[in-house]
């Protein structure tokens, strides 16, 4: 087990310039946070978000001299939205943006739904992938119990109703932007009081700022996680670290365990707390590792 710290403080930078990349299946939008001639970390946000979230590692990162690339996936934020993306497409644009930012190599961080993708793209492009970080990481439909309620609830509206659905998400990012708390509850168990007053608002904005424009990223990715992962986990060779809260209501830790076991280099940290507390309290020791796996490829360079 893990000894981790809420943070007291979340601080960011709101006038993170964005940056557009054009692919073959739209444009991607992504920000850079923390030090610019840092170790490149890719940050992919969770089901829903944007690139704001990656705000959250701003200071750390800045004080471990880590360069995050947090991006929009497509349908999310600003990004293009591809309705018939998949997880195994994931290189597509998550390479487009290294390859904008000047990168050839980077450790890759995903958060809840994010975690799939990163490994996703941890299988597509082995060589441009030195470590992964799941924190709170959404598992294989097939792993440890059944999914929680509100996920079935979710797919089963993106497949059968997704207007139904959209229009239910409107609802929310109308409420989330006149009172963020809102938002936070769906990732958290029990009394919210002692979370950073910053943390909930950047989680309430990313929320937003996710669905606002487009709720296609949501639908695609909902409908996306009820089926089988189409990238083969044997193929994410580069070393994983899975970071999970052992109350986590979203994606039960029975999940991440068995996730584990199916990695070929595999570490699992786990947190006595939720979802979004997960997300919070390991966000040091998460850079940690990845400035320490930069260091080692720099040193075999």
């Amino acid at each position: 087990m893990s000894d981790v710290d809420t943070p007291e403080a979340v601080a960011g930078d709101d006038t993170a310039e964005a940056r557009t990349v054009d692919t073959d299946r739209g444009s991607v939008v992504y920000v850079e946070y923390g030090d610019p001639e840092g170790i490149p970390v890719l940050f992919f946000h969770g089901t829903p978000g944007s690139r704001l979230l990656g705000e959250l590692y701003d200071d750390v990162a800045r004080e471990r001299g880590v360069r995050v690339l947090a991006l929009d996936r497509p349908g999310y934020g600003d990004s293009d939205p591809w309705d018939d993306r998949t997880l195994a497409t994931t290189g597509v644009f998550a390479a487009a943006v290294l390859a904008d930012a000047g990168v050839d190599s980077a450790g890759v961080v995903g958060f809840s739904g994010g975690g799939p993708h990163a490994l996703a793209f941890g299988a597509s492009h082995p060589g441009c992938v030195r470590r992964v970080d799941l924190v709170a990481g959404a598992t294989p439909p097939d792993c440890g119990p059944e999914e929680p309620r509100p996920q079935r609830i979710l797919g089963a509206l993106a497949t059968k109703a997704p207007w139904l659905l959209s229009g239910l998400l409107g609802v929310q990012v109308w409420l989330a932007r006149r009172r963020p708390a809102v938002v936070v509850g769906q990732y958290t168990s029990g009394d919210t009081d002692d979370l950073p007053e910053a943390g909930t608002t950047l989680v309430g904005r990313d929320f937003v700022a996710g669905l606002e424009s487009s709720r296609d990223g949501l639908l695609t990715e909902t409908r996306l996680f009820t089926r089988e992962w189409d990238f083969p986990l044997e193929r994410v060779t580069a070393p994983v670290g899975l970071w999970h809260g052992t109350r986590d209501g979203n994606v039960p830790i029975e999940g991440a365990r068995e996730l584990q076991s199916r990695l070929r280099d595999a570490e699992l940290t786990t947190v006595e707390t939720d979802h979004l507390r997960t997300l919070l309290t390991s966000r040091d020791a998460v850079l940690d590792r990845q400035v320490q796996a930069g260091r080692e490829a720099r040193q075999r360079a």
